[in-house]
């Protein structure tokens, strides 16, 4: 499976964006799909996952701001994150598995990263 990571950007506090993941090599509905992100000098963390089966999974610090979504026919993964803070800051990356959703960074095919940075 081959990811394209796409839709970062500079925007300003309170603002919102919409990162995309397309697919190809694959289907987005046999696999877990996964948001994460790593900011300078911090581990790659777990930001969404939305799992092959429909079931979806957010950290804390962005539950009620993020939301992901899976569009089949576009064979593509989107996170809409709205009410950004400072704290979003990072690199953001999807990543793909064939098992069951999971918070840790083992997916077995990485996208390229995008940068999103949120100014104060």
């Amino acid at each position: 499976v081959q990811l394209q990571a796409s839709g970062g950007g500079l925007v300003q506090a309170g603002g919102s964006l919409t990162l995309s993941c397309a697919a190809s090599g694959g289907s987005v509905r046999s696999n877990t799909i996964g948001w994460f992100r790593q900011a300078p000098g911090k581990e790659r963390e777990f930001v969404a996952a939305f799992g092959w089966s429909g079931n979806t999974k957010y950290t804390d610090p962005v539950k009620g701001r993020f939301t992901i979504s899976r569009d089949n026919a576009k064979n593509t993964v989107y996170l809409q994150m709205n009410s950004l803070k400072p704290e979003d800051t990072a690199v953001y990356y999807c990543a793909a598995d064939r098992l069951k959703l999971t918070r840790n960074p083992t997916y077995e095919y990485w996208g390229q990263g995008t940068q999103v940075t949120v100014s104060s």
